[in-house]
């Protein structure tokens, strides 16, 4: 049996370590994997690797290479390096998801800190894997990526400078990830379902706290001015004696409305 491990090599071990377990998953010919790794000895072996276990893999050892495939081609999913020689891997992804590109991603990455693996997720990755691997987890990891798209129905919504991804609960600012609490993203969220709709005091209540939940009264006041403070005052518009609608992202607040908080 033969098992394969792959990563960035230290100074005593070999980049490829063998045994005789044999690790074939169950294959499926249809799938259509794009790695974008710069290490061609890694990539080399990825590539063999899950084609034996019969993916279909293009390589691109840069971002560029990479959007060129993706305007070109269709793939179920995406296996991508963040140390890229032309563009960081995690500012490339961000640019793929606000274009709106919805195919999984999982990271292939030697940073192994919390932090990392933490703004990984948030800028649109569905997995985190890093190296050193073992093939059979790879593998084993796309097929669940493939499984869980199956059954999703995930889209970025865009309002002007702000997009946010419901399925992940992140935010961006002109591609920048801004950080919310999870009420501001049920505020947020909330106002994005509804755009041009005044929401009341009670019905933003219900969508950030549940049903019938018993809140503070200036509680909701709170969550709408950190909501305005970290994407624009405009974000949410007060309604004198309605309530609240969705406004422009990154913007004052229109001169006919008055905020409360």
């Amino acid at each position: 049996m033969r098992h394969e491990q792959l990563g960035v090599p230290s100074a005593n071990a070999p980049l490829i370590q063998a045994d005789d377990t044999d690790c074939c998953l169950s294959s499926d010919s249809h799938m259509h994997v794009l790695l974008t790794e710069d290490n061609a000895l890694i990539a080399s072996g990825i590539v063999a690797g899950l084609e034996a276990q019969g993916f279909s893999v293009a390589h691109a050892a840069t971002a560029g290479q990479a959007d060129a495939l993706l305007r070109t081609a269709s793939f179920d999913l995406m296996i991508l390096d963040l140390g890229l020689p032309d563009e960081d891997g995690l500012r490339f992804l961000q640019r793929l998801r606000r274009r709106g590109l919805e195919l999984p991603v999982l990271i292939l990455t030697a940073r192994d800190a919390v932090t990392e693996r933490v703004s990984g997720l948030q800028a649109g990755a569905d997995d985190y894997l890093v190296k050193p691997f073992d093939l059979r987890e790879l593998a084993a990891r796309l097929h669940a990526l493939l499984r869980r798209a199956a059954g999703r129905a995930t889209h970025m919504i865009e309002h002007g400078t702000l997009s946010y991804d419901p399925a992940a609960c992140a935010a961006f600012m002109a591609g920048e990830p801004v950080d919310l609490s999870r009420r501001e993203q049920a505020l947020l969220q909330a106002l994005l379902q509804n755009p041009g709709r005044v929401l009341s005091a009670e019905q933003l209540k219900d969508a950030v706290y549940g049903l019938g939940d018993d809140v503070e009264s200036n509680a909701l006041n709170v969550h709408i001015h950190h909501l305005r403070r970290k994407l624009g005052n405009g974000i949410v518009e007060t309604v004198r004696g309605i309530g609240y609608r969705l406004g422009p992202a990154g913007q004052a607040p229109a001169s006919t409305e008055t905020p409360d908080p």
